[in-house]
């Protein structure tokens, strides 16, 4: 058999067409993976190539190899190295790893708590269905290096993270974990015929000669399964025994260990049962179930990947002379200029120049009807133009759009795991411990009854109680779901969010741009100085351009710029224009300007907000905003579950209540400013309240980070979005009654299979321990335990929108 290939730069094995190469000290070298490649060229390019010099006496010393790898680790703690995949603010800084190695669950959970147990380490997040690691540290106390050590000391290696290397990994990983599946299988079959020969029930008459050659046939055919398709098994037992804690890789590999130990045994003494149909059996249906279960993660991560693969290869760009030339999306620089034909995917974050069209933003939003751009509409990219050519302004690219940023928090939200999750990953650690010590009590006593049968006894025990159902049991069901609200337009960011949802009693909504559309309309302006109304229009235009509240909108674009704005949330705005010193807001803020009294609004219906300078008061504006058609909808979802219903608005005007007459809200409270809308939600608290806030605006933001349950609206500012545990993508209303829906039903599945994995695992103790259930049979419930948990879990990937 040829010996793989090493990999230059790090010396791992390079996988059978797997290669990476580069030209390194004149010669092309062969690298495991690209981030092996993308370091040494680095390295090269910074003009220290002279380091593999070093590396290559190093290997023609085999002594000298340990020493290696810590010196390549120090140099991935240079700035122009960890550029391409490090971002740091500050002190902290932020990098995502590809973890390979990893196998279930408990992987997951270990990597975790070893990081977290590191000084500097501020937060890490290992995403089950891509093997992402997030990690976030602070580089004055730790380094990079020092992470990455302590990853490959435990048993695992990480490399830099990049899409299509993870996608090439993981169908790499599929392939191998089917060609193992495959192997286990074929040479099982023959095992099982060569041992059931020399079965006394099949009274074939053996002589000795054959029965010795079907014991070595049985023992050859065996050894493969063993040495090559139960490998993960093993490495896992010995990577958990070295950081001393327990998974349920230490109790299978104990179990085909020992009827593997015990076929050989029986070869060489030519006595007793082959014991390697066991064996074969037991990693058999140990694979099939793995097999399925990394399926399954793979299924429920299919928005995520869906969203990636979301952007075109290539696009169309403008240049001076008009003409177009299509370049790949790579060499798209930000300022360019884009056409995008009718029936075409947006390439990149932007504004539109010329053109009308229809955009479907189905995928991103969940909203399924088209939405209508015109000049000056941004849109986003990777969503669809229907029905005319744009001309587009770049805006954003790559890791700077917002279809990067919604990938990025949903693969937080499938990361995180609630306090369900947590509990559940404890208790399969101490149940794995308990059942150890059971075993281990069980098989003394059967030796002292029948020590013939005390073996096999204690291999089902270990076997059938195998808790890989246990630590299934939450995460497949939170990923699943996540991945179906993604689907009706919600974008979960944290991972408490469905689980405390069946804790809310209270919900608190802001007014415009939540209840409301949002888009509001200048109906009237009243001047009251000696301006005229263009004038007036002008000078509040100029200053409610540089705010991203919905009500900015309404006064369209202007050429006049304002200087020194200063905003005050649920006030208004201040700032001057042509040297005058001006406020627009809450007539109260405005007259506090000038000193003045603020003058009688004009009628009692509608949004009035007033525009002063230090002198007096200019005009009134007449703003109007339409009702969401389906905010009664929701509102009778709320009122039918018994929670409270509360309208926390930073508007002053009459609108407040006549928006809560329409929508039969009894305690609605307007001209509120941020702090009284945080005293209101303190107070709640105080009274034992669990509070679910719907906002949009930055006057929401302090509220929204302090409720048990904050949604944001998807036109939300950016401050908000990112306050907020989850993103109404869609801005549908609607959507958040099949979100109460799927919080329920998710909450009911991982109770299901928590008590499913429990009872299975506590029924089979005492029939294991008594002797009634075989190696085999203990096997085959184990796989059928973990395939139950992994397919009630997915039932939550297949909801109608109306859940």
């Amino acid at each position: 058999m040829v010996a793989p290939v090493p990999c230059y730069h790090c010396d791992l094995p390079v996988l059978t067409g797997q290669a990476f190469t580069a030209v390194v000290l004149n010669q092309p070298r062969v690298f495991c993976c690209p981030g092996c490649q993308a370091v040494a060229q680095t390295i090269i390019a910074g003009g220290l190539e002279s380091y593999y010099l070093h590396r290559s006496e190093a290997s023609a010393n085999p002594e000298a190899l340990p020493g290696v790898l810590p010196d390549e680790l120090l140099l991935l703690d240079r700035e122009d190295i960890q550029k391409p995949f490090v971002s740091t603010s500050g002190n902290i800084s932020e990098t995502k790893l590809l973890i390979e190695g990893i196998t279930c669950a408990a992987c997951g959970w270990l990597i975790e708590k070893h990081l977290k147990q590191l000084p500097g380490v501020v937060e890490t997040s290992l995403n089950l269905s891509n093997h992402r690691l997030s990690i976030r540290w602070d580089i004055e106390q730790i380094a990079l290096s020092e992470l990455l050590k302590t990853i490959r000391h435990i048993g695992y290696a990480a490399h830099p993270w990049q899409p299509d290397t993870v996608s090439e990994q993981m169908q790499a990983d599929n392939r191998r974990a089917l060609r193992k599946l495959g192997v286990a299988g074929l040479l099982w079959m023959q095992v099982m015929m060569a041992s059931m020969a020399t079965w006394p029930e099949f009274n074939l008459d053996l002589s000795e000669g054959m029965d010795r050659l079907l014991r070595w046939v049985s023992l050859i055919l065996t050894t493969p399964i063993v040495f090559y398709c139960s490998t993960e098994f093993f490495q896992g037992a010995l990577r958990d025994l070295r950081t001393r804690h327990l998974t349920m890789d230490v109790s299978v590999s104990l179990a085909i260990a020992g009827a593997y130990a015990a076929g050989i045994w029986s070869t060489l003494t030519g006595q007793g049962d082959l014991y390697f149909d066991a064996a074969g059996m037991f990693a058999l249906f140990l694979l099939s179930g793995r097999y399925l279960e990394r399926r399954a993660r793979e299924r429920t991560s299919a928005a995520t990947s869906q969203l990636v693969n979301l952007l075109p290869a290539s696009c169309l760009r403008l240049n001076s002379d008009g003409s177009s030339e299509r370049i790949l999306l790579s060499e798209l620089q930000q300022g360019d200029q884009l056409l995008v034909p009718p029936g075409h995917l947006i390439p990149a974050d932007g504004r539109i120049t010329t053109g009308t069209s229809s955009i479907d933003e189905s995928l991103l939003t969940g909203e399924y009807l088209p939405l209508a751009k015109k000049p000056g509409d941004q849109v986003v990219a990777g969503t669809l133009n229907i029905e005319g050519p744009l001309t587009i302004d770049v805006l954003a690219l790559g890791e700077h759009t917002q279809l990067s940023a919604i990938v990025r928090l949903l693969e937080r939200a499938q990361s995180l795991k609630p306090r369900l999750a947590e509990l559940a990953d404890k208790v399969a650690q101490w149940f794995l411990i308990s059942v150890l010590l059971i075993a281990a009590i069980v098989g003394a006593v059967w030796l002292q009854i029948d020590s013939s049968r005390a073996f096999w006894i204690v291999l089902s025990l270990l076997v059938a109680t195998c808790p890989c159902a246990l630590s299934l049991a939450a995460p497949t069901a939170l990923t699943a779901a996540t991945g179906s609200l993604h689907k009706l337009g919600l974008l979960i960011t944290k991972g408490h969010v469905l689980e405390s949802f069946q804790k809310v009693d209270t919900v608190i909504f802001d007014k415009t741009g939540t209840l409301t559309e949002g888009k509001l309309t200048l109906k009237q302006i009243i001047p009251i100085a000696k301006l005229d109304e263009m004038q007036c229009l002008e000078l509040a235009a100029a200053l409610e351009s540089h705010s991203e509240h919905p009500i900015a909108r309404a006064f369209g674009r202007t050429t006049t710029s304002a200087q020194n704005i200063q905003s005050a949330p649920g006030l208004g705005l201040e700032g001057q224009v042509h040297d005058r010193q001006l406020r627009i807001g809450r007539p109260d803020y405005v007259s506090e300007l000038g000193g003045y009294s603020a003058p009688d609004m004009p009628s009692q219906e509608g949004q009035w907000l007033l525009l002063g300078d230090t002198e007096q008061a200019l005009a009134w504006f007449a703003l109007d905003d339409k009702l969401r058609d389906d905010a009664p909808a929701l509102l009778q979802t709320c009122r039918a579950r018994g929670w409270d219903v509360l309208l926390l608005s930073g508007d002053s005007s009459p609108m407040v209540q006549q928006i809560a007459h329409e929508l039969n809200i009894t305690d609605a409270r307007g001209g509120l400013t941020p702090d009284d809308k945080l005293q209101v939600l303190k107070d709640l608290h105080r009274q034992g309240r669990h509070v679910l806030m719907l906002g949009d605006g930055v006057n929401d933001v302090p509220v929204l980070a302090a409720a048990d349950i904050s949604i944001a609206m998807g036109s939300a500012t950016d401050l908000a979005k990112t306050t907020a545990d989850a993103i109404l993508l869609s801005n549908r209303l609607g959507s958040l009654v099949s979100t109460l829906a799927v919080a329920k039903k998710t909450r009911r599945v991982i109770i299901e299979n928590l008590g499913w994995a429990t009872l299975y695992n506590g029924l089979i103790i005492p029939f294991a321990a008594v002797g009634w259930v075989t190696p085999g049979w203990a096997a085959f419930g184990m796989s059928i335990s973990s395939l139950l948990v992994v397919l009630n879990a997915l039932r939550l990937t297949h909801l109608p929108e109306s859940a």
